[in-house]
């Protein structure tokens, strides 16, 4: 008989994923980033096979031609309304206000129901070419629709200056929920109006208490208030920390597949623990390289005295250093990526991958296959607008 339960298990390693989005970021710059779509590609297979439910690795079937054609197409799109739509809005800004700030403000904002549709349909592609034991995701058609809820709910958001922020992570994640399936089984997020309001209490806490702080220090001068101030921004960090594992815990539990239930218990400190490791080696790898950088400015200088190298002759041989520069700052960027994936976004996704199961998948086998979703653009929009379409 199938098991009642699978526990997810992660088979991926720091190593190999470091290498892989090594070479992959090199081969992005030397290809003048169109190989990004295929570097993408390449870490999604590599994240999607390390998580296996009940033992069974999940599939990332996406093709980075897809992506390449897809972002060609939306750069077509956002050419005509950068060139055309932001032309018009500059002409009557300065023809009613002799000013250019109304047509930024009103290109902002005609832009900001493109991005929320760019993220819908980045998740719609990534879901559709998703599989698990040979059964594709998928998520229904509403781009347009969760477009507009975002804009409602953001402007609630900012309006109430973030209070609402858990009420609004719930009703967009059961906009999304609500039209996702596995094969022909579709996903349902409960959870009650209030359910995540009690994850976002520390940052509450902590936004109260700086505030406090910040206002005791303004009138008194009190070294004691620093002190507080300082706890305050600690306890902001852990507050983070736990509304990401508390809010994933929450949605989570609260989440159903036909019969199939979900239960999750990540821990806010090992959280905490992976952002500060990952900031470490960071750190320390950056600075060495910093470092390695003066001693070859110090050697085309001409002195070993790193202190004292000379500014105008850095200057007379700037033709000299531009290679450089050029080359230092490209490692600087594809060093930060490799070490980013190895360090904070794979144990992050292990984290959460090991500490979630699923219940009652008796009837698992019972799901069968769902059509193919075709896309003509992939993720293209996202892509071009750089959101909604990363790892």
């Amino acid at each position: 008989m199938p098991p009642s339960s699978l526990t997810i298990s992660y088979a991926g390693e720091k190593g190999p994923v470091f290498w892989l989005a090594l070479r992959t970021s090199i081969l992005t710059v030397l290809t003048l980033g169109f190989y990004r779509f295929w570097a993408k590609t390449r870490l999604r297979r590599y994240y999607w096979s390390a998580i296996r439910p009940g033992g069974a690795p999940l599939e990332y079937v996406g093709d980075p031609l897809e992506k390449l054609l897809g972002f060609l197409v939306a750069v077509v799109f956002m050419a005509f309304y950068i060139g055309v739509v932001n032309l018009i809005l500059m002409y009557f800004s300065f023809a009613l206000l002799n000013a250019n700030f109304a047509a930024y403000a009103l290109s902002f904002l005609g832009l900001t129901p493109i991005i929320f549709f760019a993220q819908y349909r980045a998740r719609r592609y990534i879901l559709a070419r998703t599989r698990w034991r040979g059964i594709r995701f998928g998520l229904e058609p509403g781009a347009w629709g969760y477009s507009w809820r975002s804009m409602i709910h953001w402007a609630l958001t900012i309006c109430t200056l973030g209070l609402t922020w858990p009420l609004t992570t719930l009703w967009l994640e059961k906009y999304r929920v609500s039209r996702t399936f596995y094969g022909d089984q579709r996903f349902v997020q409960g959870g009650s109006k209030g359910l995540l309001f009690g994850a976002m209490r520390h940052v509450y806490y902590a936004i109260g208490l700086g505030a406090i702080a910040g206002l005791m220090l303004y009138l008194y001068e009190n070294p004691a208030w620093i002190v507080l101030f300082v706890l305050s921004g600690s306890w902001l960090i852990y507050g983070l920390a736990y509304w990401r594992a508390e809010s994933f815990k929450r949605m989570t539990d609260a989440k159903q597949l036909g019969e199939m239930q979900f239960t999750a218990k990540p821990r806010p400190l090992r959280i905490i623990g992976i952002y500060a490791l990952g900031g470490l080696v960071l750190n320390i790898v950056l600075f060495g390289l910093f470092f390695a950088l003066l001693m070859v400015f110090a050697f085309i200088a001409g002195t070993a005295d790193i202190e004292n190298i000379n500014l105008d002759l850095l200057e007379s041989g700037g033709t000299a250093f531009l290679p450089v520069a050029l080359m230092a700052y490209f490692l600087l960027l594809t060093l930060t990526r490799a070490i980013t994936h190895a360090w904070i976004t794979l144990p992050l996704a292990e984290h959460f991958a090991e500490v979630t199961e699923i219940v009652n998948t008796q009837n698992v086998a019972q799901i069968i296959q769902r059509d193919r979703d075709e896309f003509a653009e992939a993720e293209g929009f996202a892509d071009a607008l750089d959101v909604g379409a990363a790892i």
